[in-house]
């Protein structure tokens, strides 16, 4: 389930960042941000599940960081 919704996620978060290079709008960064950071939650959450508590806890700051800049930029 979480590699699934781990896939979904790098898939959203690619095209959005492809849309904005490509085409030079940036009115969807906040979005890719925001995707992003529930990817890295996600990778944080399996992480914890495999009993890697250091990449987990590093990686569930990492995404607090990123959603709390996503929210800001909203």
């Amino acid at each position: 389930m979480l590699k699934v919704l781990g896939v979904v996620l790098s898939v959203i978060v690619i095209t959005l960042a492809g849309y904005g290079l490509i085409i030079k709008n940036f009115e969807f960064m906040s979005y890719m941000f925001f995707f992003l950071g529930v990817f890295i939650l996600s990778i944080g959450v399996r992480e914890l599940k495999a009993k890697r508590s250091t990449n987990a806890i590093v990686s569930i700051i990492g995404s607090a960081f990123i959603l709390f800049v996503s929210i800001y930029t909203f």
